[in-house]
């Protein structure tokens, strides 16, 4: 099990890791090895997710998930596999830590007297300045 927060773990099934071919450093190996991963994790069927988590998650993920509800984070900022393997899951668990906290709402505020004098008054300046611009000078 993967600790995410105090209340939400993942069961180290329910994550899928493929490795391919990284770009980048690497050198001669870069064409031998694979040393990319890409870790997956199914958002919708997920049964450690509380449904609010879930939705918080999809909507943070953006062009990681897939139709299917799929997120896919792919790691191939290091040279070997074992630390795009860790990359990758603290990722994870970061995106998740992020979608469990739940937003504070917004209460609607309405401007103050004195915001509303301000915002008048520079409209009346504003006014009077293309006053006198559209004001034609008198021929003699």
């Amino acid at each position: 099990m993967i600790r995410v927060t105090s209340s939400i773990a993942i069961d180290d099934g329910e994550l899928d890791e493929s490795f391919v071919r990284a770009s980048g450093p690497g050198g001669q190996n870069v064409n031998k090895l694979s040393s990319a991963v890409q870790l997956r994790f199914d958002v919708r069927r997920s049964p450690n997710l509380p449904n609010d988590v879930r939705a918080r998650l999809e909507r943070l993920a953006g062009s990681r998930l897939t139709r299917d509800g799929v997120l896919i984070i792919s790691a191939q900022r290091h040279r070997t596999q074992e630390r795009n393997r860790q990359d990758a899951l603290d990722r994870l668990i970061d995106l998740i830590a992020r979608a469990a906290v739940t937003p504070k709402p917004r209460r609607p505020t309405r401007p103050t007297a004195g915001s509303r004098e301000r915002r008048l008054a520079g409209k009346k300046i504003r006014a009077t300045v293309k006053g006198w611009r559209a004001s034609k000078p008198a021929m003699d």
